[in-house]
């Protein structure tokens, strides 16, 4: 029974981390698109030479929900046990 409550403790926290990933997804592409428009628009009476200063919060922001997607998707805290799973399969 105790080892159900831990599968379950495991996809209460794996499910939390995938809806908080995607609304920091979704923050993030909404404040990008916002930032982009902003400069698109502002940057007319300059002529857009050199790197848009839009691009620093994208990368940075980005590599965080990069980070963020594997380990909402890919962790595999019970890796041990999926590979037991695949060897038995196997036989």
């Amino acid at each position: 029974m105790e080892n159900q409550q831990e599968k379950d403790q495991l996809l209460w926290q794996t499910a939390k981390a995938r809806v908080a990933f995607k609304k920091n997804l979704i923050s993030y592409l909404s404040v990008n698109i916002l930032l982009w428009i902003i400069w698109f628009l502002t940057s007319f009476k300059n002529d857009r030479s050199g790197i848009p200063w839009p691009i620093w919060s994208t990368i940075f922001w980005g590599i965080d929900i990069v980070s963020k997607y594997f380990k909402a998707y890919h962790a595999d805290f019970n890796s041990v046990e999926k590979e037991y799973e695949k060897l038995k399969n196997k036989i």
